[in-house]
């Protein structure tokens, strides 16, 4: 696997996300409280909300549009919720947050 380096750790405030631009559109990158990455598709699929400007709790961020809760981890809604959002391969490494680069570009038209 190829990672590319999206800055330091502590760029990204606790219980909080940054966006990171891709060739697929946006990445919502999150840091939680326990100090755990994770990188989803930045777009809620409720009513395309951003959900880097979420509330993060536990391994969860809500929509701040309308209150859809996702799990960090799989990128599912939670509770009476339908839908998902897709996740990114994150980890951390000497402070750093990689992201899995082939998720990361564009697919070849078929």
């Amino acid at each position: 696997m190829s990672w590319i380096d999206i800055g330091a750790l502590e760029e990204i405030p606790a219980q909080g996300a940054r966006v990171v631009k891709t060739a697929l559109g946006c990445v919502a990158v999150f840091r939680t409280a326990d100090d755990a990455v994770f990188a989803l598709d930045n777009r809620c699929p409720h009513k395309g909300g951003p959900l880097s400007e979420g509330i993060v709790h536990d391994h969860k961020v809500t929509c701040p549009l309308h209150g859809w809760v996702f799990s960090l981890e799989t990128g599912t809604a939670q509770g009476a919720d339908k839908g998902a959002v897709a996740t990114f391969p994150a980890r951390i490494e000497n402070g750093r947050v990689l992201l899995e680069a082939s998720r990361l570009q564009k697919e070849d038209a078929a």
